[in-house]
């Protein structure tokens, strides 16, 4: 028995997350599925970040078990003939057997894109949340200074998520401007549910004016999602680097 590490690129658009789901198109399933066509096993990859429905990745990672004599680095090749195109293994390789992606050190960073102009682009409209209303980047920076470092983000956590703790670090949070197009970074030590995009939907609405960017940290203190800003379309946000700090 040896288990391989994938890392996995995807477009989330037509699947429902990554989490298995019975009846639904989920990343997991697809994997879970082709995996099992390859290996003639049933496998159960374990992911390390439950991405949501519509959301997209560029490097997010799974871990499965098997007794296949396949080396592990070709996996790859064998596994994206049986993917559909909107899915790619981007590497494969062995691990140690007791190497688990969401029990290790690690630091997450997504982007949160936002097209930011008159009318809407077509060919940005799956991987961009579009609004007109014109965004203040300076006042997005502003706001965004108050979430960095660690907190309680209880304030940025989708209403009934069952977590430990609320309590998170944030690395960095950087908004940048290019011509019509704002991105959010973020990296953090972990994410909870929802949180960059009730962040990115904050932040815009700072940008908007609607709130000061000083009202972030008494959204912070106050620990009620409803002092928050709404939560980001999902489309805005792809998981672009996953760095493990021990394994």
């Amino acid at each position: 028995m040896k288990r391989v590490k994938l890392v996995v690129a995807y477009d989330g658009t037509a699947y429902h997350g990554w989490q298995f789901q019975p009846g639904s198109r989920t990343i997991e399933g697809e994997l879970n599925s082709a995996l099992g066509s390859l290996l003639q096993e049933e496998v159960q990859v374990i992911g390390a970040s439950r991405t949501d429905s519509g959301v997209h990745a560029l490097c997010n990672v799974a871990v499965f078990d098997t007794d296949t004599c396949i080396p592990a680095d070709k996996i790859s090749y064998a596994l994206n003939q049986r993917l559909p195109e909107d899915i790619r293994i981007q590497s494969s390789e062995e691990v140690e057997g007791d190497f688990h992606p969401r029990h290790c050190n690690s630091r997450k960073t997504y982007e949160y894109r936002i097209l930011n102009t008159r009318f809407p682009i077509p060919t940005k409209r799956l991987y961009a949340h579009f609004t007109y209303v014109p965004l203040d980047v300076q006042k997005m920076r502003q706001a965004a200074a108050y979430l960095t470092g660690e907190h309680d983000f209880k304030s940025f956590c989708a209403s009934g998520a069952v977590v430990e703790s609320t309590v998170r670090t944030i690395y960095e949070l950087a908004v940048e401007k290019t011509g019509d197009e704002i991105v959010i970074r973020v990296c953090g030590s972990g994410f909870l549910y929802n949180m960059v995009r009730i962040i990115a939907g904050t932040l815009m609405e700072a940008g908007r004016g609607n709130i000061s960017p000083e009202n972030v940290k008494t959204i912070l203190e106050a620990k009620n999602r409803q002092m928050a800003g709404p939560t980001a379309q999902a489309c805005g946000l792809t998981l672009v680097k996953y760095d493990f700090l021990s394994q």
